[in-house]
């Protein structure tokens, strides 16, 4: 058990350079690419156009922070899970590169600057969507949910969800149906993804006694509900339009990605091996790239 870290005296000196990479690889920066995807074209929709250096820099950056933050103290809170899976074994916690006490510094920093970045950059609306946002990851996903229910990622997706609302408030001060409907999006494409990856990570999560829907009914079972929520997904996009967002020129763009991403969830259905979910998990990856980047291209245009 030392060797999954569940003292909290830090870790041996080691180079600087070493210490940081694991810092940064805490706050999972391949999610927070992702999340920021979802907020930079909320912007530019709500604007029109460019939404400003300064507001873009401050919601994007102190918005990574925050997120950085829930990550790293997810980790902290999750080592022993971690520990027991293949996929994260080799985390900075639970190989004991890093001390949980020096990882938990490091989160609360980042949040406390990030939130007062967004607070000062882009107004209080945003802000406080974005420690919510904290807040929902960190208390009702990670400590409620994951590893009591099979509905942890449809309820606590909304963390994730949440970004197009932040950017779009620090753009116009105040929430609104295009705003919401975009956090909807996110929201329904949350299961097909992660259930994706529980199909194709095989038997990490079981060994990991978290109760993914693959883990409790079958991967059978998870490959049909994501399908429903591909389909769902797929189709509350293409009432973006009716939002205000994108107008008639997103639709074509909308209604290709989400043949696409339901053609990927539908063949799940038919083969729901592990090589069918990675498949459909980098395809959902795409999908919500490719969604979001369009929203982006389209805004001018109307």
């Amino acid at each position: 058990m030392a060797t999954t870290t569940s003292t909290w005296l830090a870790a041996p000196d080691r180079a600087w350079t070493a210490t940081l990479a694991d810092l940064v690889s805490l706050t999972k920066p391949r999610i927070i690419e992702l999340l920021l995807i979802t907020t930079v074209p909320a912007m530019v929709a709500a604007a029109g156009g460019w939404p400003g250096g300064w507001l873009l820099f401050a919601t994007v950056v102190g918005g990574a922070m925050v997120s950085g933050s829930a990550h790293a103290t997810n980790m902290v809170l999750d080592r022993d899970i971690d520990a027991a899976m293949v996929r994260t074994a080799g985390r900075p916690l639970p190989s004991g590169r890093l001390a949980p006490s020096t990882a938990l510094a490091f989160a609360t920093v980042l949040l406390v600057v990030g939130s007062l970045t967004v607070l000062v950059g882009a107004g209080w609306l945003p802000a406080t969507l974005t420690v919510a946002a904290w807040l929902w990851y960190v208390g009702v996903y990670t400590l409620l949910l994951k590893r009591r229910t099979v509905h942890n990622i449809t309820i606590g997706g909304l963390a994730g969800a949440l970004p197009p609302a932040i950017g779009w408030t620090a753009v116009t001060g105040r929430l609104s149906v295009a705003a919401l409907l975009m956090v909807a999006i996110v929201t329904l494409w949350t299961p097909i993804h992660f259930w994706a990856l529980a199909i194709g990570t095989g038997q990490d999560y079981a060994n990991a006694k978290v109760p993914m829907l693959p883990v409790v009914r079958g991967a059978d079972a998870a490959a049909r509900q994501g399908a429903v929520y591909a389909l769902a997904t797929a189709v509350s996009a293409l009432l973006l339009p009716v939002a205000g967002v994108g107008g008639i020129h997103l639709v074509g763009p909308a209604l290709l990605l989400g043949i696409l991403l339901v053609g990927a969830a539908t063949m799940l259905v038919r083969d729901p091996t592990p090589r069918a979910a990675w498949r459909t998990f980098h395809v959902s990856n795409g999908y919500l790239a490719g969604l979001f980047v369009m929203i982006a291209v389209t805004a001018p245009i109307d």
